[in-house]
């Protein structure tokens, strides 16, 4: 997975990240600092409404400085369904959130995520996912 350059100012310090997903929507917070991540509750909601609204609601809970989230893509780097539907969750996260939403490449994420042991593989994902974010900011 590569985050490539990312223009992060350094006083943003927390983050939460979402592993999109049709059904399950995996979910960390982490920090600068430590560069680590904290799985949280899995978000289960089939309609992209409740998706939201339980992503803001989780924002709102965490209050971080900016939202993280994976956009899968083929090993080649190609572009498929889920691709165009986690870029616009985070379109619609940016919208209605109205703070910085970061886009970055998760492939691999959730097999990282199994291959660590992770208890819930989506939450899992998402810890990945922010971790090497975390680990591309200078």
């Amino acid at each position: 997975m590569s985050t490539g350059v990312l223009d992060v100012p350094p006083h943003f310090q927390t983050f939460l990240a979402f592993d999109f997903g049709a059904r399950r929507t995996g979910v960390a917070v982490g920090n600068r600092m430590l560069r680590t991540a904290t799985p949280q509750p899995t978000i289960r909601a089939d309609a992209a409404q409740a998706r939201l609204e339980q992503a803001e609601a989780r924002v709102a809970q965490w209050q971080p400085d900016a939202v993280v989230v994976g956009v899968p893509f083929h090993p080649d780097g190609a572009s498929h369904d889920n691709t165009a539907r986690a870029k616009k969750f985070a379109r619609q996260l940016r919208g209605r959130l109205k703070q910085p939403v970061y886009e970055v490449d998760e492939r691999y994420s959730t097999t990282e995520a199994l291959a660590q042991g992770a208890a819930d593989a989506d939450a899992g994902a998402a810890c990945v996912i922010l971790e090497q974010f975390l680990r591309s900011l200078s």
